[in-house]
């Protein structure tokens, strides 16, 4: 791993680098060069999702960089993540195998379920609400399981998920053979899950912040209207001026500081050098209380985009709140 970004334990065994690449939204095209700097600046962990489409240029990166001797597999830390249409347990292995075929891996180190929201076979983004299946049609222990066999059969070596709850978690934790080792949320100043973080910490399972900058670039059709700004709020800006930092160096210390991995996305080189050094910039106490002050218990990605006439979900349900 690269020795300038912490490592934390990973469940039952392993670490996990704290600080590393986000690709959601990096296009085909520029995400390909955008792995091989950020390989050359130090990043050692990449996250990865079947539904991103991209999995292909990274793999064909990763091999690049192995074959250029810029680094070596068993240095790399490779997420990916089960899509909701694959969580009909057949369908499990399968997709995992097209993730490594496309990333040119023979294992992942940690696999992800995306979301606790099943599609029907084949649907890539519902149009309608009869293309989702419930979570009592399928429960989210019987696709755990499936997954838990990737494990068995080397092709993950760690398993985890994304946007679940506590109550969530605490189902799941009931029932599955392999713990958890990963909780993959939404996380920044505006939305500090101080209570999600405690209930993983406490149970073993490592919390990873996504869109901890704010997704500012992310689809218009995730956004809402009038959106807080993250990266402008003048507390943010006085702390980065302090440390003769950027607001994006701040936020993610903020993250870093409190024990959780941090996965900021960038194509553009001086960023992604950027982003790297915050793992060197140190928040005094006085500076994380005043972050803390900043929560508003506001998404940016707030599911809304699953509610739709006659789908069983909505964002109660989903976060359980």
């Amino acid at each position: 791993m690269s020795a300038s970004i912490p490592v934390l334990p990973l469940q039952p065994d392993g670490t996990i680098p704290q600080l590393g690449l986000g690709t959601w939204k990096s296009d085909p095209g520029v995400v390909y060069e955008a792995v091989r700097e950020a390989i050359r600046i130090g990043y050692r962990h990449l996250d990865c999702a079947y539904a991103y489409d991209n999995e292909a240029e990274i793999g064909q990166a990763l091999a690049d960089a192995i074959a250029a001797g810029e680094v070596t597999r068993s240095e790399l830390f490779i997420t990916s993540k089960l899509w909701n249409a694959y969580h009909h347990p057949e369908s499990v292995g399968p997709i995992l195998a097209e993730s490594l075929k496309r990333l040119q891996l023979d294992y992942l180190d940690l696999y992800l379920m995306h979301w606790p929201i099943a599609f029907e076979k084949g649907v890539g983004f519902p149009k309608a609400g009869e293309e989702f299946v419930s979570l009592e049609a399928l429960p989210l222990i019987d696709t755990w399981r499936a997954m838990e066999a990737c494990v068995d059969a080397g092709q993950a070596w760690h398993i985890g998920v994304s946007n679940f709850s506590v109550k969530k978690i605490k189902s799941l934790l009931a029932e599955a053979r392999i713990t958890p080792c990963n909780n993959q949320v939404e996380m920044h100043p505006y939305l500090q899950q101080e209570a999600l973080v405690a209930f993983c910490h406490q149970a073993g399972i490592q919390v990873t912040a996504y869109s901890p900058l704010g997704s500012a670039d992310r689809p218009e059709f995730l956004k809402s209207q009038n959106e807080p700004a993250l990266l402008s709020h003048p507390e943010i800006l006085a702390i980065a001026e302090a440390h003769s930092a950027s607001p994006a160096q701040v936020v993610l210390a903020w993250n870093l500081a409190r024990g959780v991995v941090v996965i900021p996305k960038s194509a553009n080189p001086q960023r992604l050098a950027e982003n790297f050094a915050a793992a060197k910039l140190t928040l005094s106490g006085e500076e994380m209380a005043t972050l803390a002050k900043l929560d508003k218990h506001f998404r940016f990605i707030d599911g809304h985009f699953w509610e739709m006439a006659g789908s069983p979900y909505t964002r109660e349900n989903l976060w359980d709140e």
